[in-house]
């Protein structure tokens, strides 16, 4: 008789990349240590965009963001220049593991992953994400199980206020948030059999983006702080704890991987785009510069000259003022790949303050993804490859700027995450190939002996079974 089809266990610790969890802080986790003794691990490749928004979902749909239709934390609405949405569970256009899991008559828990608020009716259980909005109470799927949720965490927080100087706070909130999840998932496992338990962990990208310059010598602005640093390994010290006390309640029958959805690094500075679209001519505004860290939202654009605007964050969202698209668009829609091979050529010969290639690499949605649904940029640009963030504000009289407009920010996405499955055919204990975010659906759906489904663009990751 084969064996039948295993409980999967998928831990997932969001923007945590090889190098941080296989060498920084991999000494002070020894129950991580162990698991990696007993899996096969090594570099997720991200998807474009690397942002938590939408890599989750395309882990859990083994579907790109072009086909799920979501490219990031904010859209653009169709037919205005501002007006933006957050995606919500409801956004996006394919289904979820969960989704196909709960057809099947299979049992799936969820705790966190984004987009995941409201929370999708799922055959089980499914705690919403960090996007939850502030005072929301309909954040547990089924309602009856929010009393347990609850009352396990004494007050369930989806996340920290970060991008603040009052680290000592943030780093107390982490810990304590971070415990909390744990103790949730813990007390969720028991109300099982799962046949899919699925767990999110904000907590690494917050703590990564608030104190990452006091920990990595590599760092432009490193800072000798004994305290500070203590905070981070004791984060990670925690993570360690939790994680082992967490597969000490699963047991050893149950197949379990540890992903994350993207990798961090320092931010190398910041390219203020708008600015950079204003000096060579795209975007022209009617009256003299406005104050430093003017959102673009907020000055006065003089759309009849303005050929093209762009967004900040983790990559620039730029965006054509079309003609009989936009609402005072100027280029016609014959016109559009003139302005595109132009943009894409004068990017491409951006330079640092020192004189030296910036290395700009600019892509096209339509030629990314198998298809582009949704609201999408109409060009997707990365600069310093994702180590410099992307500033949309105005104002500044310069292309660099060292701070993120949003607020203190140490550390920006990149496209190297991890992923460690318990239990390989071969390779157990050994850092293996560099797999695909893509191929995590199917993987799982292979380890419960489920479908894969001809429409997922990834395939299983060979050696598991």
């Amino acid at each position: 008789m084969p064996d039948p089809p295993a409980r999967v266990l998928v831990i997932g610790l969001d923007s945590v990349s090889p190098w941080l969890l296989f060498e920084r802080f991999l000494p002070l986790m020894p129950r991580v240590r162990d698991l990696l003794g007993r899996s096969r691990y090594g570099t997720l490749r991200s998807i474009d965009p690397p942002i938590t928004v939408p890599a989750w979902a395309v882990m859990f749909s083994g579907m790109d963001p072009g086909t799920l239709g979501l490219y990031g934390f904010r859209h653009r609405k169709p037919g205005t220049y501002w007006d933006n949405y957050i995606p919500t569970s409801r956004t996006l256009l394919q289904p979820l593991l969960w989704d196909r899991l709960s057809r099947l008559g299979k049992r799936v828990c969820v705790i966190g992953m984004p987009p995941g608020y409201p929370p999708p009716a799922v055959n089980g259980v499914y705690i919403s994400d960090f996007l939850t909005p502030d005072g929301a109470t309909d954040y547990v799927y089924p309602p009856s199980m929010k009393a347990e949720v609850d009352r396990v965490s004494g007050g369930y927080p989806f996340d920290v206020t970060f991008r603040q100087n009052d680290r000592d706070r943030i780093g107390r909130e982490l810990l304590e948030m971070t415990r909390k999840h744990f103790a949730v998932a813990r007390d969720l496992w028991t109300k099982g059999p799962w046949d899919l338990f699925a767990y999110h962990e904000i907590g690494p990208d917050r703590l990564h983006h608030t104190f990452w310059r006091f920990f990595d010598r590599e760092h432009p602005q490193f800072e000798e702080n004994a305290r500070m640093r203590a905070v981070v390994e004791e984060y990670y010290r925690m993570l360690d704890t939790e994680i082992g006390r967490f597969l000490g309640e699963v047991g050893p029958k149950a197949r379990v991987l540890v992903v994350s959805d993207h990798g961090s690094q320092a931010m190398k500075g910041c390219f203020c785009v708008n600015e950079w679209l204003i000096q060579k001519g795209y975007l022209a505004l009617k009256g003299p510069p406005p104050p430093p860290k003017t959102p673009i939202e907020e000055a006065a654009v003089d759309w009849s000259r303005t050929r093209a605007w762009g967004s900040g964050g983790y990559y620039a969202r730029i965006f054509y003022n079309v003609k009989g698209r936009e609402p005072e668009g100027i280029v016609r829609p014959k016109d559009v790949p003139d302005l595109e091979t132009k943009l894409t050529r004068e990017f491409q010969g951006v330079t640092k303050p020192d004189g030296t290639p910036l290395g700009v690499d600019v892509r096209r949605p339509r030629e990314v993804y198998r298809e582009v649904r949704g609201d999408a940029p109409d060009l997707m640009v990365y600069f310093g490859n994702v180590a410099v963030r992307s500033i949309g504000s105005i104002g500044y009289g310069s292309l660099y700027i060292e701070e993120n407009d949003t607020g203190p920010d140490d550390a920006v996405h990149s496209f190297e995450g991890i992923y460690a499955i318990s239990d390989p055919v071969d390779g157990r204990g050994q850092r293996g190939p560099e797999e695909k975010l893509l191929d995590i659906a199917p993987t799982i759906l292979t380890l419960l002996g489920a479908p894969v489904p001809g429409e997922l663009q990834g395939r299983p990751i060979p050696g598991f079974r």
